[in-house]
């Protein structure tokens, strides 16, 4: 198929190799030899007249043209998935979709694994795909590569759609044998312990933290640093430290641990969070059921 003498199928593999900028890695996600690709790429070149994947020194680098044209070859890519490909109308108990959301621990734990739970007695063989939060997750919503992100509000999309799933309240954690505090916890005894920490990815770490430090002007001593919520809890037990964690979560593993549930000695905001989708899957019609279905299984969760 040709637009204007251009080779459409050829659209899918500027998209890949403008990704990977590399031919070994593009030719496997391509199922291509590397031969075959190069001889792509090529053609790629005599069509819009640039070199698109310039070498320089042992690593191949975009042209400032091949990284204007990354966005809009992607966003073809996206609406043609979207409102070509897609099936008007579906069938949950008969479609085999694959969904691949990227979503923290803590949410699979206290809720989602009830959603999917209760998602497959309507649609079987809908699969998922869950991926954790990271400093790569925006680029896979964007470029497509994820079908979903539930996220605090701090981290949406302007331009591309979303909604509140739910608010969560912060609570201050602590092993039930701790010495140092009693039933209630004080700002000086918050400053003075050892806490536990959740940080994700090379950039990005709880808002709580930084919102303390613009607020009161202090920072926590960080003794112990995670990579999942789930550890929290744990790494609290047998030790004076305190962690500051997500109600829900403190909740659910004060019925298996020693833990002893205490007020933060300050405010701190209500964590807010939404299902974020890219803007070209609003009317996907399995997506926008998927999208009603979360929804209602996580209100009628929290009834």
């Amino acid at each position: 198929m040709r637009f204007n003498h251009l080779d459409l199928n050829l659209l899918v593999a500027l998209d890949v190799l403008l990704e990977e900028q590399n031919i070994t890695r593009a030719a496997e996600r391509l199922h291509m030899t590397q031969s075959a690709t190069s001889g792509v790429l090529g053609r790629l070149r005599v069509y819009f007249e640039d070199e698109l994947l310039a070498q320089v020194g042992r690593k191949m680098q975009p042209t400032p043209y091949a990284r204007e044209l990354a966005a809009p070859v992607r966003q073809i890519l996206l609406t043609i998935q979207s409102s070509i490909t897609a099936k008007p109308v579906f069938d949950p108990a008969t479609s085999k979709r694959h969904f691949r959301l990227i979503t923290s621990d803590y949410l699979i734990s206290v809720l989602f694994a009830r959603v999917i739970q209760k998602i497959s007695l309507e649609a079987p063989h809908i699969t998922f795909e869950l991926l954790g939060p990271g400093d790569t997750s925006t680029e896979l919503l964007m470029r497509g590569e994820a079908d979903m992100m539930i996220v605090p509000e701090r981290y949406l999309i302007e331009g591309h759609p979303s909604q509140l799933l739910f608010e969560e309240e912060h609570v201050c954690v602590v092993w039930d044998g701790n010495t140092q505090v009693g039933d209630s916890i004080t700002l000086d005894q918050y400053i003075e312990m050892g806490h536990v920490s959740v940080i994700f990815g090379r950039n990005r770490q709880l808002s709580v933290e930084e919102w303390l430090m613009a607020q009161y002007g202090f920072t926590r001593r960080m003794e112990v640093v995670t990579h999942d919520f789930n550890t929290l809890p744990q790494l609290i037990v047998g030790t004076q430290r305190v962690a500051t964690m997500l109600q829900r979560m403190a909740r659910l593993y004060a019925n298996y641990l020693p833990l002893r549930i205490l007020q933060p000695p300050v405010k701190i905001p209500v964590m807010r969070e939404f299902m974020l989708w890219h803007r070209t899957m609003d009317g996907d019609p399995m997506h926008r059921w998927l999208r009603a279905k979360i929804s209602q299984i996580i209100n009628e969760l929290e009834q």
